[in-house]
């Protein structure tokens, strides 16, 4: 156990970051699963509407990676990984489509 109220401070700290950071990662976490299952959807379908439906998640997902590098719960470049993940998987998902 810590011995002084500085330490215990900074594990009550620790503690709230922790909390913060797992929904952070879980909400993006979420957000990247229902992208690519809307453009699995889009893949077999190919009309318009799914392909909106598809820029709506991908607009949700960046903007909550966005938040969350700039937050410092993801390095900069992990975020620029997931987002190129994200629209590689857009990317090879079209040719299917046409």
């Amino acid at each position: 156990m810590a011995n002084s109220k500085s330490a215990l401070k900074r594990i009550r700290i620790n503690e709230r970051n922790r909390l913060r950071n797992k929904s952070y990662k879980s909400a993006v976490r979420s957000l990247m699963k229902k992208y690519f299952q809307a453009v699995e959807v889009y893949s077999t379908s190919g009309d318009q509407e799914q392909m909106q439906v598809v820029q709506n998640c991908m607009s949700d997902a960046y903007s909550k990676i966005d938040k969350a590098v700039k937050k410092g719960i993801y390095h900069k470049n992990n975020g620029s990984r997931k987002k190129a993940r994200l629209a590689r998987a857009l990317k090879n998902a079209q040719p299917q489509a046409s």
